[in-house]
């Protein structure tokens, strides 16, 4: 009897979806959650046919030199540049991720953070648990309002586009900044109207950053844009980490530049720029704003679903639904 390709799951995650690999893989899942180095990568792949990585999993040649059985690499998450695709692609080692499933989850949470960061959340919880609160001033712990703002969405991709549809009820004008402008009629459903970067930068009174991190993408947001913005302006990053400078933001959060900021990802995560640390208006979370119970469970499954595809399994058997470098496949065939 033939054995069963082999399939490493690099972190824990419901057992009952890692299960429906069993029938048709011999799986490795890890039980603890860790970071692993670039040698421990290459160990666990080198006699793997596949793999569901995190994004603090970084698949590059060099890992890939040490994994001569590897076929498929499915990345729990939307963002893939912990993927050198093209180094995979140039393997023959397809890869995914999980578009589309948490684009409601995520626009949730920045609404929260941005929401957060405008009407000074953090601090007064912070404030109040240290037992300070023996009255309060009338004008004490003054926020800016949402309704009736002018919010601005710096890539306006299927999240971007979430976010600007409940700015509806919120009676917010939406601005926004791609880098190809919208059809007419998404514009018209997302009650959104294109402008410039730098019009952006100056009418917005929260600005949401929600633009795919690349080498060109890189401090996006540094001090420069930050000295543009409103000093009575907001940020908040559900990008990823590196599209903000965060030691200028940080800066500029000490010197008034910009009133608050809410940030769920970092440069170098998991640590944070100690100067960031030291702000209290920041709202700082650790990477979840797809982590609702519904949401990461549709991620894994769709991982699982684009590993069982890619070796002629499932109802999209040979058609990975989420497929990064389709061409892979078909030199393949």
């Amino acid at each position: 009897m033939m054995s069963k390709p082999k399939v490493w799951v690099s972190r824990p995650f419901f057992p009952d979806i890692v299960d429906r690999l069993r029938e048709h893989f011999e799986v490795t899942a890890e039980t603890e959650e860790r970071a692993f180095s670039p040698e421990e990568l290459a160990v666990r792949l080198a006699d793997a046919d596949a793999a569901i990585v995190g994004l603090a999993d970084r698949i590059d040649a060099g890992v890939l030199k040490g994994a001569p059985k590897l076929r498929f690499v499915a990345n729990l998450g939307v963002g893939y540049n912990n993927l050198d695709l093209d180094a995979l692609t140039e393997a023959g080692v397809g890869a995914s991720n999980t578009p589309d499933v948490l684009n409601e989850t995520v626009a949730d949470y920045g609404w929260a953070l941005m929401m957060a960061a405008a009407r000074r959340v953090g601090e007064a919880e912070r404030w109040l648990r240290a037992g300070q609160w023996k009255g309060s001033r009338f004008e004490g712990w003054l926020g800016a309002d949402i309704h009736g703002s002018t919010i601005g969405i710096l890539g306006m991709g299927r999240i971007g586009q979430a976010i600007a549809r409940r700015a509806v009820g919120f009676r917010a004008r939406v601005i926004y900044h791609n880098r190809s402008r919208l059809d007419a009629a998404i514009e018209t459903e997302c009650g959104a109207t294109y402008v410039d970067k730098a019009a952006l930068l100056a009418q917005a009174d929260h600005l949401i950053l929600v633009l795919p991190f690349t080498p060109a993408n890189r401090h996006t947001i540094g001090a420069a844009e930050l000295k543009a913005m409103k000093p009575t302006a907001t940020l908040t990053n559900i990008a990823r980490g590196g599209i903000v400078d965060d030691e200028a933001l940080a800066r500029a959060l000490a010197d008034g530049e910009i009133a608050a900021a809410a940030l769920d990802v970092f440069e170098g995560e998991p640590a944070v720029h100690p100067d960031l640390l030291e702000q209290q208006n920041v709202v700082l979370s650790p990477h979840i704003a797809s982590a609702s119970r519904d949401t990461r469970r549709g991620m894994a499954s769709l991982a699982v679903d684009n590993v069982l595809a890619a070796f002629g399994h499932g109802p999209s058997a040979g058609r990975p639904p989420t497929i990064l470098n389709p061409g892979v496949l078909a030199d393949a065939s």
